[in-house]
């Protein structure tokens, strides 16, 4: 068996070690447009905080590729498939034909158009090469700014928040992180931010850019010397949409992450993946979806199978010390405790614990992630204590034995 993989982060690499785990013989070749071995791209905000170096951020062994009889072409880019043929086109030159095929492209920055924006030059946020030339561009005197309050802006502004003089934060939105934490948790966090003596320009937006000098629709003027533009991303499909797929928006798989195109799969940031929560199919550019959706189709390819992933949204970070975690979707009846320091919403409906946003206290999240993913009935456990603390107290004597792996009876 032949098996080609377009990618080379997590959704690849599952991929690698699932079709190896069915399949101890066959071709696999694996083609990386960046020249760099894989790597986890959350860490890079970690890297130029100088909470980790570029040798902890690969997250496998140096010997990933040989010990796994990969054929790695790092460095190249796939240009085209036949998917008639069996074959993709590389930057190369080379033709390699396969007979499964692994589309784990991932995505690339959004940049939203603004006048005048072609006569500066910008930084986006998603890759080690980013980071790296995000360093070299700052000074201690430097003034930043960053397009977009989201996951990337805010993890970029913690990386180099100690490495120049201020820091302006622009986003359309009237709050930051709004695709993952309500207004009191953002206001919340921003408070937190705001600390460290960054300025939120929020519900307003860039219109007009030009050498050092930006200008938003409510015609307020800021100055930089560097700018980051980290409004959000959009999934990699010019290949899928090539071959005929309809993927403009993500790739459609089954739950076996095969395509509508037989032999062919889609994993990652690229891909639509089912979400749980929200009974609706959608992009989840999450590193742990992005990982079990890589070992769901390399058991597929390799004639394995494994069981089918349960998606569902949950983001965790940390900003300058305080951290916070979110999953689910947040429909239904609140339950909301506040603490000094702390916010802990809960929603639930129909009987089950559908999202959860925690600031501050993070403390056993898992707990109440597995009720989320497992559909747990809530009159089957302590709701109350749960609600307080998650613990595996709340649960009944039987599921605490079946949880920690005890006996069944």
């Amino acid at each position: 068996m032949r098996y080609v993989i377009v990618g080379n982060g997590p959704a690849a690499v599952s991929a690698v070690e699932s079709i190896r785990r069915f399949d101890a013989t066959g071709d696999i070749t694996l083609f990386s447009r960046e020249n760099e071995f894989t790597y986890s791209r959350p860490l890079i905000s970690y890297l130029l905080l100088g909470a980790t170096d570029e040798d902890r951020m690969r997250y496998r062994k140096p010997d990933f590729y040989t010990a796994n009889r990969v054929d790695y072409r790092q460095g190249v880019s796939v240009t085209a498939i036949d998917p008639e043929k069996r074959e993709v086109t590389s930057s190369d030159g080379s033709v390699t034909p396969y007979d499964r095929l692994l589309l784990a492209t991932g995505a690339r920055p959004f940049v939203p158009p603004a006048e005048g924006l072609d006569t500066v030059s910008y930084h986006s946020f998603m890759t080690l090469e980013d980071a790296r030339g995000l360093r070299e561009a700052l000074t201690p005197n430097s003034s930043v700014l960053i397009v977009g309050a989201g996951l990337i802006g805010l993890k970029c502004l913690e990386g180099i928040r100690h490495l120049c003089d201020r820091i302006t934060v622009v986003d359309l939105a009237d709050q930051i992180l709004p695709s993952i934490l309500d207004r009191e948790a953002a206001a919340m966090v921003q408070a937190h931010i705001e600390k460290e003596r960054v300025d939120f320009i929020l519900g307003d937006s860039v219109v007009k850019y030009q050498p050092g000098l930006a200008t938003t629709r409510s015609g307020r003027t800021i100055p930089f010397d560097v700018l980051v533009m980290a409004v959000g991303v959009r999934p990699c499909t010019e290949l899928a949409v090539a071959m005929g797929l309809d993927a403009a928006r993500g790739i459609p798989t089954n739950e076996r992450g095969e395509t509508a195109i037989p032999g062919v799969y889609a994993a990652g940031d690229c891909a639509v993946s089912h979400d749980i929560t929200t009974d609706t199919d959608r992009v989840l550019a999450l590193l742990p979806n992005a990982a079990m959706q890589g070992e769901v189709c390399g058991a597929d390819m390799a004639g394995g199978r494994v069981d089918p992933l349960n998606s569902l949204p949950m983001n965790a970070m940390g900003m300058f010390g305080l951290h916070m975690i979110t999953a689910g979707t947040m429909v239904g009846e609140d339950h909301i405790i506040r603490t000094p320091g702390g916010y802990k919403r809960l929603c639930t409906k129909d009987n089950r614990l559908m999202g959860y946003i925690l600031v501050g206290d993070v403390e056993r999240a898992g707990i109440y992630t597995a009720l989320i993913r497992e559909k747990t009935p809530l009159d089957s456990i302590d709701f109350a204590l749960m609600l307080e603390k998650p613990q595996l107290m709340a649960f009944s004597k039987r599921d605490r034995q079946m949880k920690m792996g005890g006996s069944r009876l």
